[in-house]
C-alpha cells in the first residue's frame, strides 16, 4: 500500500487541478463577496470590491452577486453603488432595485439549495471602462430596516461580454 501512495497523491492532485480549471470560466475578470456577518446587513456596512482592469478597450458585464435566505422579508432589495476610479473619483452612483422573488407567488428568482439562494443580477451590460488601471464599487442597502436580515452576502463580477 506505501509504495502506491505517491502515485495516489499524484492522480489525486491532477483530479483536483483538472476540476478547479474545468469551473474556471475564462471570461470572468473579477469575482469577489463580502460575507454580511451574522446575517444582518446595517446601512453602516458599505463592501467595497477593488479591481484591475488592463483593456478598456474590451466592453465588461457586471453583475451583483448576492446570498439570501428564504426568509428574506421582502421579494426586492434597494442597492446604491458607487464607481470610483483609482485616484478615489467618483465615476458615478446609482440606485438599483433587485427583484429576488416574485412579487405575486414569493418564489425565489436566484438558484437554491435548501433555504439558501444565490442571485446575479445584471448592473451594466457592455460597460467601458475609461482607461486601464484600478476601479472600486462600492455598495449600500438602501432599504428602510436597518439591520437588513437575512442577506448573507453581496459581491460583483467583472465578466467580458461576449
Amino acid at each position: 500500500m506505501h509504495r502506491y501512495l505517491p502515485m495516489i497523491r499524484l492522480l489525486t492532485g491532477l483530479f483536483i487541478g483538472l476540476t478547479c480549471w474545468a469551473c474556471h470560466d475564462p471570461n470572468v475578470v473579477y469575482k469577489e463577496n463580502a460575507d454580511i456577518e451574522d446575517g444582518k446587513w446595517f446601512v453602516k456596512n458599505t463592501p467595497t470590491f477593488r479591481f484591475q482592469i488592463t483593456d478598456a478597450s474590451q466592453p465588461y458585464d457586471i453583475y451583483y452577486t448576492l446570498r439570501n435566505n428564504l426568509t428574506y422579508p421582502y421579494y426586492n432589495l434597494y442597492l446604491t453603488r458607487y464607481l470610483t476610479d483609482e485616484r478615489g473619483k467618483e465615476l458615478e452612483s446609482r440606485l438599483d432595485e433587485l427583484i429576488l422573488m416574485d412579487p405575486k407567488t414569493g418564489k425565489p428568482r436566484g438558484k437554491g439549495l435548501g433555504d439558501l439562494y444565490d442571485n446575479k443580477v445584471l448592473m451594466k451590460r457592455a460597460y467601458r471602462f475609461p482607461k486601464p488601471g484600478t476601479y472600486a464599487f462600492r455598495i449600500k442597502q438602501y432599504m428602510r430596516q436597518d439591520p437588513l436580515p437575512d442577506v448573507v452576502s453581496v459581491g460583483i463580477s467583472v465578466e467580458k461580454a461576449q
